[in-house]
């Protein structure tokens, strides 16, 4: 699918290659905003979840330090939010927070209800069966102290981002864009980070442990939210239409006799 000589690049290229991703994975849910207006940007939130469920676990080095592919597509969750808090306000923001966190929790469950099923013991599939059962376990084999800390640091960092967002917003009147965006994100995630580092990784890690592999996620996070600000402010400005409501209203002046 990919040619070999793009592959060998990238391979020897990984800083560029993240940042591509972040690039292209911040343009995607600019598209589906833009395309679909709000819903848009409630399926880019579903997305990034699901996205990060599945890379989460594969690990990589960027610029030295060891990361994991799901920061970039978790990320963009309080990206998405923060788009939609600033373009159609805190309760459709609350809305998607609370969207994602079922989402979050239907894929654990289905996903660990699918490790119970025996792979396939017919002579012609059973080495391959075996091997990609053997492959999906390793991927979704989902501990109890890793559902409950990103569960429940989701939903408290994701919660926070929403209203720290709207505080700022008052407090500046509506100005600063920048301003509101980066510290509701940059905090949000310090709160996320922490959590995630005392439930799951304390326990299996020491503590100063935890939290220096806590601090190399969260440098990336920093990051991130400081690049996703030009997208945000490109993105204020766009007249898009709202589907949901547009398509409501012409249903009920159908209905008008």
């Amino acid at each position: 699918m990919i040619p070999d000589s793009a592959i060998n690049f990238f391979h020897e290229n990984q800083n560029l290659l993240w940042l591509i991703t972040l690039i292209l994975d911040l343009s995607m849910t600019l598209l589906l905003y833009r395309l679909f207006g709000r819903i848009g940007l409630t399926a880019a939130i579903v997305l990034a979840i699901l996205l990060a469920n599945l890379q989460g676990p594969k690990l990589t080095q960027i610029m030295g330090m060891e990361t994991s592919l799901g920061v970039i597509f978790y990320s963009t969750i309080f990206f998405a939010t923060d788009l939609l808090g600033e373009k159609h306000g805190r309760v459709a923001a609350s809305k998607a927070v609370l969207l994602g966190f079922s989402v979050s929790v239907i894929v654990v469950v289905m996903m660990s209800m699918s490790l119970l099923y025996l792979p396939s013991t017919r002579p012609e599939s059973v080495v391959l069966s075996g091997e990609i059962h053997q492959a999906f376990s390793s991927i979704l084999d989902f501990t109890p102290r890793f559902v409950f800390g990103s569960l429940l640091a989701y939903l408290i960092s994701q919660s926070f981002d929403v209203w720290c967002f709207h505080q700022l917003k008052r407090w500046t009147k509506g100005k600063h864009l920048w301003i509101r965006n980066n510290i509701s994100t940059i905090t949000s995630q310090a709160l996320d980070t922490i959590l995630y580092a005392v439930i799951v990784w304390w326990g299996i890690f020491d503590l100063i442990t935890a939290f220096k592999l806590a601090l190399a996620k969260y440098v990336f996070k920093v990051f991130i939210a400081a690049f996703d600000t030009p997208f945000i402010y490109w993105a204020r400005g766009w007249e898009v239409p709202d589907i949901a409501i547009k398509e409501e209203v012409q249903t009920i002046t159908a209905k008008k006799p």
